[in-house]
């Protein structure tokens, strides 16, 4: 089956009415991927770079939130602009007031640095960011989910918010997901934004047969078992962005977010790998209108989408 060509940015980030159950993904023929498959290797490595320079900046604890006015780190991981496109289904904005504090959740072996570019994307449109470290040495999805739960206690009652927006990148997705699904986070989330998420457990995992908490990431494990689970009356809205492209993911679908319980809408990023998923300028462009759509989440016009940065 054939990718649909990507259209022009006007019709980017359009209508769609939440998915409830999504349809199966096509897989999709690796010959026809190996010119833009090493054009997002090269990319990853330079992200990848970027990341261990500006990696030491975020393992401090960030301290009372990132207004719009404050700077995050040093922006070394920004991307060279090469294409990507994004295939959405989301809502359309709303207006900005009273907006929730959006949490910011790395993934493995990393911190709060990999989102530089998403911080600044999101502060430029007046969020207020709160990041959260959680330790590689943590063994257990759940323990860092109940983590997870403590700060996003701590942060709303500090902006007074009663809800919370989350971004997670990778693990951070899962921490996220099974905090919302498994331990009431749903009653504190409004949405949760994923990217390159293995919601339905990856095949490829590096240190899969060392690190616990890796192992909880395969197909098959008890996390991803139990999120298969029943989700009654979960209030979290779920935005998945998923790469055909992430060799991280195995595969790519398992980072879509299928459950018939769930509020789910998946949207399919092209040209880019599993690092540069948080750090591209045209993802974070569409996770901010991601966040903004869930303000508008009772209309119900549909339309679809793609978009390149240039």
């Amino acid at each position: 089956m054939k990718l649909p060509p990507p259209l022009s940015p006007l019709t980017c980030f359009t209508h769609l009415s939440r998915l409830t159950r999504l349809p199966a993904l096509p897989r999709l023929p690796g010959p026809q991927l190996s010119s833009a498959l090493l054009g997002a290797t090269a990319l990853e490595l330079f992200v990848l770079t970027g990341r261990l320079i500006v990696y030491p900046f975020g393992l401090t604890p960030e301290r009372g939130g990132t207004g719009p006015a404050e700077a995050g780190p040093p922006a070394a991981t920004d991307p060279p602009t090469t294409a990507a496109a994004v295939t959405t289904a989301l809502p359309a904005a709303a207006g900005r007031a009273a907006t929730p504090p959006v949490v910011l959740l790395h993934g493995f072996i990393d911190n709060r640095s990999a989102f530089v570019v998403m911080r600044r994307a999101l502060t430029r449109h007046g969020r207020h960011l709160a990041s959260v470290n959680y330790s590689p040495l943590t063994r257990d999805v759940r323990t860092a989910a109940e983590l997870l739960g403590r700060h996003v206690e701590e942060i709303c009652a500090r902006t007074g918010h009663g809800r919370v927006d989350i971004v997670g990148h990778s693990l951070g997705g899962l921490i996220a997901r099974y905090y919302v699904q498994r331990l009431g986070g749903d009653r504190r989330v409004r949405t949760l934004v994923t990217l390159g998420t293995p919601h339905g457990g990856t095949a490829v995992a590096p240190g899969a047969g060392v690190h616990p908490i890796v192992r909880q990431m395969r197909g098959g494990s008890s996390v991803i078992e139990e999120l298969r689970g029943p989700a009654p009356g979960c209030r979290t809205r779920f935005v998945s962005f998923w790469s055909e492209l992430d060799q991280v993911m195995v595969p790519v679908e398992t980072a879509c977010v299928d459950h018939p319980d769930l509020d789910a809408v998946n949207v399919r990023v092209t040209g880019i790998g599993h690092l540069a998923l948080p750090v591209h300028p045209t993802v974070a462009a569409a996770v901010r209108e991601a966040l903004e759509a869930s303000e508008a989440g009772e209309d119900d016009a549909t339309a679809t989408g793609a978009t390149s940065a240039a």
